[in-house]
């Protein structure tokens, strides 16, 4: 870029596209990486952490960088694939450098980073970290009211120290269009110290989404930082099926304590997953399918059906069962598939229009059965029933996925080979 470049804010950068110079896409921008330097001298910005298609982080040296525009980024298109590690003389922008407290050198004053800009040096490809957005205050309940304002870099001291407490709440708006998986890869990747920290700011629905889509030490170690109370609202949130299966990797103690702050019918439902053996039927589904009435009509399923928080696999049938409507129910009379319903006038009767040829499943049932009964009907979704005929609950594709799927498949690359070229080493070099 030629002399007076444009002075970029990051949380503009955040989750932009990544192109070749083919055009075509590889990957996202995640975080940025800086060097910080003595003397109040800019922090050195190094690269951007880009995830690729495969979910995997990898690291873009700076060098290779040749346009930051139009809410989009251009490389040379050598790209190394080799997985982002951070070092410890390196930070990361909007994982560590958002939202922490700094003092202004003239004043004293407390304030709070919510965005820095980056800006890349005349006649050089170097670039660096020149200007920050803060607001005066010390943060809580009242930050939003005090005085924002741009200063030099130099301006502020604060961010070479240890910070206790920092708040999360820029770097949760630049990221709040993420989806849950894909938030809960940036926690993944974030310091333990920084994690708990986001996932203190995260309300209860949000943080539980995102728990669901962590591994399971991410998960125990972020609920164990948790306030007993919280962590119990934070597991009701959860799908019946996650909260067990992330209760059954706490010790028994821990489990019963969890267990006994939450609601009793929340609780209840997790007890009786915990029940059934971890590969079967039973401890794979969840307790809360559509269930309907068979004096419900098709415009009635289909309301149910359109519930924002529902899961594609579960939208995808409802469950015709006799009274009581909750798991488990009265008898389990039927499936009516979504594209049934999509066939037939709103008035008519579910009850008229139900699938009973397919065999429902036992709770007992091995993974490889349901494996097999999903693949061979080609459903998503598939009820299972008890002795009595009393629907427990339903098993989606996705569950049967993560019981199939080796333990570490969320740290897992895929298909790297339609992701990018492998550039040589220089590329994980960072030009330290």
């Amino acid at each position: 870029m030629a002399a007076g470049a444009p002075r970029i804010f990051v949380s503009h950068l955040a989750g932009v596209p990544v192109f070749d110079p083919n055009g075509d896409q590889v990957g996202r921008v995640r975080d940025l990486v800086a060097m910080l330097r003595v003397g109040g001298r800019p922090p050195r910005l190094l690269g951007l952490v880009v995830e690729v298609v495969s979910r995997r982080r990898i690291f873009l040296p700076m060098t290779r960088v040749t346009g930051v525009e139009s809410g989009q980024v251009i490389t040379t298109g050598v790209v190394n694939m080799r997985r982002f590690e951070q070092r410890p003389t390196e930070r990361m922008v909007l994982g560590e450098l958002l939202d922490r407290r700094v003092t202004l050198v003239g004043t004293g004053e407390e304030c709070t980073v919510l965005d820095v800009a980056i800006q890349q040096l005349p006649a050089r490809r170097d670039w660096e970290i020149n200007r920050v957005f803060v607001r005066k205050g010390k943060g809580g309940a009242l930050r939003r009211r005090g005085e924002t304002l741009t200063v030099e870099w130099s301006a502020v001291t604060g961010f070479s120290l240890e910070e206790h407490g920092q708040g999360a709440e820029s770097l949760l708006a630049t990221f709040e269009q993420m989806r849950p998986a894909d938030l809960a890869n940036v926690l993944h990747h974030l310091p333990p110290k920084r994690r708990a920290e986001i996932a203190n700011a995260l309300d209860d629905d949000r943080l539980a989404d995102v728990l669901e889509e962590l591994p399971e030490d991410d998960q125990i170690e972020i609920i164990g930082k948790l306030k007993e109370e919280r962590a119990a609202d934070v597991l009701e949130a959860m799908d019946p099926d996650d909260a067990a299966d992330l209760l059954s990797e706490l010790p028994a103690d821990d489990q019963e304590r969890f267990l006994t702050l939450m609601q009793p019918d929340d609780a209840a439902d997790v007890r009786r997953l915990l029940s059934y053996e971890e590969r079967t039927a039973g401890g794979l589904m969840t307790t809360e399918p559509i269930v309907l009435r068979p004096d419900a009509t098709v415009a009635d399923a289909l309301a149910r059906v359109r519930q924002q928080d529902l899961s594609p696999a579960l939208a995808a049938q409802v469950y015709v069962c006799r009274p009581p409507d909750e798991t488990p129910t009265g008898k389990y009379l039927g499936t009516v598939h979504f594209q049934r319903l999509l066939r037939d006038p709103p008035f008519t009767l579910v009850s008229s229009i139900v699938d009973n040829d397919l065999p429902p499943l036992r709770p007992d049932a091995s993974l490889p059965a349901v494996t097999s009964y999903l693949a061979a009907y080609n459903m998503v979704a598939v009820p299972v029933v008890d002795e009595s005929g009393s629907l427990l609950g339903a098993v989606t594709v996705d569950d049967v996925l993560d019981h199939l799927l080796p333990d570490d498949w969320r740290e897992t690359d895929f298909h790297d080979s339609d992701v990018g070229q492998s550039g040589g080493a220089e590329e994980h070099a960072r030009g330290h």
